[in-house]
């Protein structure tokens, strides 16, 4: 997840921002910020990629440096991690774990080494030794000794207070009990990260297969989730290990550079972030990292880019710290990794609500270290701008090293067909509505690919409320080809009594748990209509809308004859159905589609023969002056509000519209009221005052 931001200013760059909407965009930052902290450090659930991520961070760091002066206290510069969570005890950090800056390409890269040479008044060809190393993605973790003795085990949390995960870290074969050698300091914080192989995450996500438990994204969140059991038992079955990178609180110095302290960790029984190389210029660095990005495929374990420090540790106590990072340290990130494969055949995926997506089927290829063969091709307008289609070699992405994409088609290579694509499911009519790339099957009853979850939602609670007919039983069901369609449902006691193996003797039921169903099955077969109407899952018409149309067409056959007329565009009907106060047009058209479809209506007419739907009545005495009139409010009102008025008239059984029709029975109208009070006119419709229609419900207040 990604939460949308509405926020002024969201999508203007930061140059092009004035101050009001700068302080807006760092105030939506700060919050976007904090909640994806929260998620990937907390929780170990993130919801968007690494790329995403430093995104959002490089973004606010631009908008800070423009305007120093709406810094806010919560400034995600200011702020390393998230607080740790309640299912440990909190350990104080002697030290600060910062977190390290970012740079995203090569400019960004000798830009890092300029401001060191700057700060220590070098020339720029005296640029201090730096040491590169791989950037495990993992865990932070500092482990804390005392007389060689592990004493203590904490992540980092929000760098200033983490989690004890002492009991936990202590299973980690990598992580010594006691300290191997000699000469180390009788205080020790060794610093570092715990991670996952990649061999041992799929052993273990295989294993979590077979035993029906959660599988696991990526290593990193298998190791971070590992780690934060609270059985011990479970933490220590799982294959985490331990790179050993840096240190925080010690008695006594490590040595004079980075590299020889590294040195005295091996001696110590700490494995240590591999392959390292000590460079001296600019092109150095890029050799390494250029070299690391063409290894990462075959190395162990997962990395997400490369590290940058001084070697010297002298100059880096010159160098110090900025709030939330070092000044002498920065992690070259890797771009998204793209790889050519073949392009088999694009098909769709037909999701709950009926959005088709369509999907790449490719020719397996190991992208990143993880084998793809399925990318997301996003929508149709993606395909028709990229030109895709099957048969090509295309270039893939893993964006923020997470979802498959098609980049590019190499173009060259290209065969000579390619067919538009339609719902592959049931072939229902697919439309799109305005403004959206989307385009949704309309073949919600009959579409196999959403049919499960439009099952469900049909015997949910507030739909047809069947007792004993949860999400496991539907789609037993379902898989039985029992029930495909709703009215199945209500045949289902019919039809199992002609089975040879009835429900009673299927695995997981019983002669009590059958007959039961069946009865509650029976116990709903007369329904409420806007009970009915919540149940179909028409698109954008919940439980309100559900009881509008419903309060304002009265019967099911009723509504099925009025969306049928409002097909038409400027028909009476079509203007009755958009003048119903909360149907606007988007909420018109889905209902004309769903309504609109063949199999659609195929299934309404089944199922209308199995129910016994209640005619639509007001829980509204019938003495009401105003109970089942149409009523329209225009102009501004002096004694009470819009929403007051309209929720007056409806609790007194009116029906409040938003627009005049001949349907309409009053016209309120206050001053200002403009085009309704002329179409009011025309059409003979009574027109009241707000005094007026106040002495017409008097008494009933």
């Amino acid at each position: 997840m990604t939460r949308k931001s509405t926020a002024k200013g969201a999508d203007v760059a930061a140059a092009d921002l004035t101050a009001e909407t700068a302080e807006a965009e760092l105030a939506r930052l700060a919050e976007a910020i904090a909640h994806h902290d929260k998620l990937y450090h907390q929780q170990d659930d993130p919801e968007i990629s690494d790329a995403d991520y430093d995104a959002l961070r490089r973004r606010n760091a631009e908008i800070e440096a423009r305007f120093p002066d709406l810094v806010r206290p919560d400034s995600p510069e200011r702020r390393i991690g998230a607080a740790p969570t309640g299912g440990f005890s909190k350990v104080r950090h002697s030290m600060p774990m910062l977190s390290l800056g970012n740079a995203f390409g090569d400019d960004e890269v000798a830009e890092f080494l300029g401001r060191i040479t700057r700060f220590l008044g070098l020339a720029a060809e005296e640029l201090p030794e730096i040491l590169a190393e791989p950037k495990i993605d993992g865990l932070s973790c500092a482990l804390r000794y005392e007389g060689g003795q592990l004493r203590q085990a904490a992540t980092r949390g929000d760098g200033s207070e983490g989690e004890d995960v002492t009991a936990n870290v202590s299973t980690i074969a990598d992580v010594p009990k006691n300290l191997a050698g000699k000469g180390w300091p009788d205080l020790l914080e060794v610093r570092g990260e715990i991670y996952m192989r990649r061999a041992d995450f799929q052993a273990l996500n295989a294993r979590q297969e077979t035993a029906g438990e959660k599988i696991f994204a990526n290593p990193r969140n298998a190791a971070a989730g590992s780690l934060r059991q609270l059985d011990t038992s479970i933490t220590a079955a799982r294959p985490l290990r331990f790179f050993a990178y840096s240190w925080g609180e010690i008695s006594a110095p490590l040595g004079e550079t980075s590299s020889e302290a590294l040195d005295r960790f091996r001696s110590w029984g700490f494995t240590v972030s591999a392959p390292m190389r000590r460079c001296h210029t600019l092109e150095d660095i890029l050799d390494y990292y250029r070299g690391i990005m063409a290894q990462r495929p075959e190395l162990p374990f997962d990395i997400d880019g490369v590290v940058y420090k001084v070697n010297r540790l002298d100059l880096r106590e010159r160098l110090g710290f900025l709030s939330r990072s070092p000044r002498w340290a920065v992690a070259h990130k890797f771009p998204a990794e793209q790889a050519e494969t073949i392009l088999n055949t694009i098909t769709i995926q037909v999701g709950r609500t009926g959005a088709l997506t369509p999907v790449a089927n490719l020719e397996p290829i190991t992208v990143g270290g993880v084998v793809v063969s399925r990318a997301t091709l996003h929508n149709e307008d993606e395909i028709a701008r990229k030109d895709i289609r099957e048969g090509d070699h295309v270039i893939i992405q893993r964006a923020g090293d997470v979802i498959p994409q098609v980049v590019s088609v190499v173009a060259a290579r290209r065969p000579a067909d390619s067919q538009p694509y339609a719902c592959p499911e049931c072939g229902s009519h697919a439309a799109r509505e305005e403004g959206e790339v989307v385009k949704r099957c309309t073949g919600g009853l009959i579409c196999p690919a959403q049919a499960i979850e439009r099952l469900r939602h049909f015997v949910s609670r507030n739909a047809f409320d069947i007792e004993g007919l949860g999400d496991k039983q539907v789609q037993f069901l379902f898989d039985k080809e029992w029930v495909r369609t709703p009215g199945d449902i209500f045949r289902l006691a019919t039809t199992d009594r002609e089975r040879l193996t009835p429900l009673r003797k299927q695995p997981g039921w019983g002669d009590l748990s059958a007959a039961n169903l069946f009865e509650s099955i029976e116990m709903r077969r007369r329904i409420a209509l806007d009970r009915l109407i919540f149940a179909f899952g028409i698109r954008h018409v919940g439980r309100e809308n559900a009881r509008l149309l419903a309060k304002t067409y009265g019967s099911f056959a009723e509504l099925r004859t009025a969306i049928a007329a409002a097909r038409e565009e400027g028909s009476e009907a079509h203007a009755e159905l958009l003048a119903i106060d909360g149907i606007g047009p988007v909420v018109a058209s889905s209902l004309i589609e769903f309504f609109d479809e063949p199999h659609n209506r195929e299934v309404l007419d089944d199922l209308e023969k199995e129910l016994e739907i209640e005619i639509f009545e007001s829980d509204v005495a019938g003495d009401s002056p105003v109970a089942g009139k149409t009523v329209v409010f225009t102009g501004k009102l002096e004694a009470t509000t819009r929403d007051e008025a309209k929720a007056r008239a409806e609790a007194l059984g009116a029906k409040v519209a938003g627009s005049v029709s001949k349907k309409t029975d009053y016209l309120v109208a206050g001053p200002g009221a403009g085009s309704k009070a002329k179409k009011a006119a025309d059409l003979g419709v009574e027109t009241l005052s707000e005094a007026e229609w106040i002495a017409l419900i008097g008494g009933q207040e």
